[in-house]
């Protein structure tokens, strides 16, 4: 399923009263999972606002949890890219520790305007990039 491997470790800020990840926490992991992936291409979220005048926003999310993180794991993010278009991008992210599968989800990612928020195109060069990375 992999394009991308981001790993991390869970820490007492990650967890809930019952010592586990709060679920929530997991768009957190695949968020930073791809602004990771998107540096490793090249692609810096603060230039290309600054220069391009454009942000990627979450546009819509779904996850399924299958297994709990605790304090300390050691988690692996994988991430793939499911579908590429002119302003937006479907990824699929998966939560590891070991070879268990804890939380899987499909997010949706969107380019805007930075001070309208309206739908704008990828930068080309950006997004070839991304569809090269594929």
């Amino acid at each position: 399923m992999t394009n991308f491997v981001w790993t991390l470790r869970v820490y007492w800020e990650d967890t809930d009263a019952g010592g586990v990840v709060f679920y929530a926490n997991y768009l957190k992991f695949f968020e930073r999972a791809r602004t990771e992936w998107l540096r490793s291409l090249g692609v810096e979220q603060q230039v290309l606002a600054d220069e391009a005048g454009v942000v990627f926003i979450v546009r819509s999310t779904a996850v399924d949890y299958n297994a709990p993180a605790r304090l300390d794991d050691q988690l692996e993010i994988r991430t793939r890219i499911d579908r590429v278009g002119p302003a937006s991008v479907q990824f699929a992210q998966e939560a590891w520790r070991g070879e268990t599968l804890l939380a899987s989800g499909q997010i949706r990612v969107g380019c805007v305007d930075r001070s309208t928020f309206r739908p704008s195109p990828i930068p080309a060069p950006v997004l070839a990039t991304i569809k090269t990375a594929r």
